[in-house]
């Protein structure tokens, strides 16, 4: 298949791919369904089976939302170049960073490997990890030398570095975080002509909402210093640039750094009282970003890579919503739980969740 007709198949298959996201009011639409309801129109049985607990249902609904999303993902890298498939690939591979976390926690605290494998995504061989070696490591520095010697070893040596450094296991899972992210904009890096602009945006959008999110975690919650904070952080190449990084990293205050964020996120944040509420911001501010790529690109694999966001976002508002179903919940929390509803902490609580 020559190049151009790769790509105009590519936009077609997103173009279909597209119809799959929810409608405007299609998330409260969906609150209102049973879980019996919810199960048939998602395919989703695992909640209708009398033989499951309720967090056998939970665990079966989050491993099926992953596998739709990333047998898409699939889908959309077989037409593709190397390169553009390298970009979607990297940005899947976050799964087997969620399972490489699990494994972590399940060493750290001495769990037992049926516990640890109940916490792990089945995933497919493009992205997954060698369960069975790491499973045998003795510890967590055992686990990360095993991993320095695949394809993740970039990530597995800045994690392991970061333990020794500091046994705190929040600031090894930052450490894979920020390796993943750099990765991520190395790869748009690779790209030229018509795709470099909507994935640098793209991107860019990615990075910036990370970096608020884990600046404002790091400097007030975890009240690391500015120096801690910023090696934890991965410039974009859209908003938030090394040396405004550097600039927002040394403020004193919470309020302080929303305020001296670049347009348009200091007027989006204005206001924000705790990162809850800062996470909710910045999430509808992704989505809209994704959507403009999305509906108005030239580039097939800057679309794709739109469409996957989006696509995430949607399946875990509907685990969300499961969740909300299998718990109870009244329908007002359920609205803030899917991101209909701006969330509200009282001052001096969950400032900081």
């Amino acid at each position: 298949m020559s190049h151009a007709a790769a790509q105009a198949y590519l936009h077609t298959r997103v173009s279909v791919m597209s119809t799959r996201l929810f409608g405007p009011g299609e998330l409260a639409e969906l609150i209102e369904l049973s879980l019996t309801e919810l199960a048939e129109r998602f395919g989703l049985t695992a909640l209708t089976d009398d033989q499951l607990t309720n967090r056998g249902k939970s665990r079966a609904v989050a491993q099926a939302v992953v596998q739709i999303l990333l047998s898409e993902l699939t889908i959309l890298a077989r037409p593709v170049t190397a390169t553009e498939r390298a970009l979607l690939m990297a940005w899947g591979r976050k799964y087997a960073l969620f399972n490489l976390k699990s494994l972590i926690r399940g060493k750290l605290y001495d769990l037992d490997q049926r516990e640890i494998r109940e916490n792990l995504y089945d995933l497919p061989p493009s992205v997954r990890l060698s369960h069975q070696e790491l499973f045998r490591a003795e510890n967590v520095l055992e686990l990360l030398r095993q991993l320095e010697q695949g394809p993740h070893a970039l990530i597995a040596r800045q994690a392991r570095e970061a333990y020794e450094q500091r046994r705190e296991p929040f600031t090894l899972e930052a450490a894979i975080d920020q390796r993943y992210y750099a990765g991520l904009a190395r790869q748009v890096m690779q790209f030229h002509d018509t795709d470099l602009q909507p994935l640098q945006h793209l991107v860019g959008t990615l990075l910036d909402r990370e970096n608020v999110q884990c600046l404002l975690r790091f400097r007030f919650a975890y009240r690391l210093s500015p120096s801690e904070t910023f090696y934890q952080l991965v410039p974009s190449s859209r908003l938030l640039h090394r040396d405004r990084l550097l600039e927002l990293v040394n403020l004193e205050t919470f309020e302080r750094v929303l305020e001296a964020l670049p347009a348009p996120l200091d007027a989006l944040l204005a206001g924000a009282a705790n990162l809850m509420d800062v996470q909710h911001r910045l999430h509808s501010y992704m989505a809209a970003e994704a959507q403009r790529v999305l509906g108005h690109s030239p580039s097939g694999v800057a679309r794709a890579l739109a469409y996957l966001i989006l696509r995430e976002s949607q399946l875990r508002a509907l685990f969300a919503l499961t969740q909300g179903q299998l718990l109870e919940l009244p329908s007002h929390l359920m609205e803030v739980a899917v991101g209909l509803t701006d969330p509200v902490c009282p001052t001096g609580v969950a400032a900081f969740a």
